[in-house]
């Protein structure tokens, strides 16, 4: 199974297997390098700390699907702490095809860090 993980400061509180990018740019550097793999599920923050944002990665997947190659997703979920900016991810995706829902608040995520338990 293949997840996905593109947020800055969130990790799985289930320890669960995944691929994690921290910025935008690594996320579509992951993406790139997936290619046509199957991603089981792939989970999306909106804002990415600074002026960064999921906008670069979602204009991959646009893109992708423009072209008659949509990348196969199992699974969208977009989670942040930005409920407008959420909603606008997943109204671009879902206007492309993808299975895209907000999972903003899901206990499957979880700020990790040295003072986490």
């Amino acid at each position: 199974m293949t997840i996905v993980l593109v947020d800055d400061l969130r990790d799985f509180t289930d320890g669960r297997p995944a691929t994690v990018a921290r910025t935008s740019a690594e996320g579509v550097a992951l993406l790139t390098a997936l290619g046509s793999a199957r991603i089981d599920e792939l989970w999306l923050d909106h804002d990415l700390g600074g002026d960064d944002t999921i906008w670069p990665v979602v204009e991959i997947l646009e893109r992708a699907a423009f072209e008659g190659t949509r990348l196969d997703l199992g699974a969208v979920h977009v989670h942040s702490a930005n409920p407008p900016g959420a909603a606008k991810v997943v109204q671009a995706l879902t206007r492309w095809g993808y299975p895209a829902r907000i999972s903003t608040g899901s206990p499957a995520l979880g700020y990790q860090g040295p003072d986490t338990p």
